[in-house]
């Protein structure tokens, strides 16, 4: 590697540091149910921000359905926010699709 190589690694890691920043600033939300029953909120890391999880749904008796519903809203909330991030991290790669960057 020469100078130039190596400037453009560091600038390049400077730029990912700072859309990996920025992604934390991201928000999702996805829900589920009825009356959107559960809500979930997600960053662009894929961090779950916060469960809402409507009374209405807490029922002793059939615990599958809230359990259903908390992992189709995860689900949704980790898609939309991995969708988020490949969009920001998009400008940063050109395009290309870089193993480990989503």
């Amino acid at each position: 590697m020469n100078l130039s190589d190596i400037k453009q690694a560091r600038e390049m890691k400077a730029k990912l540091d700072q859309t990996q920043k920025e992604l934390k600033n991201i928000t999702v939300e996805a829900s589920a149910g009825k009356g959107n029953a559960v809500k979930v909120v997600a960053d662009g890391q894929q961090r779950i921000k916060s469960i809402e999880i409507s009374p209405s749904v807490i029922d002793p008796e059939k615990p599958k359905l809230l359990e259903q519903l908390v992992t189709k809203a995860i689900n949704e909330a980790l898609t939309k926010s991995q969708k988020a991030a490949a969009k920001q991290l998009q400008s940063l790669t050109g395009g290309l699709k870089i193993p480990g960057l989503f």
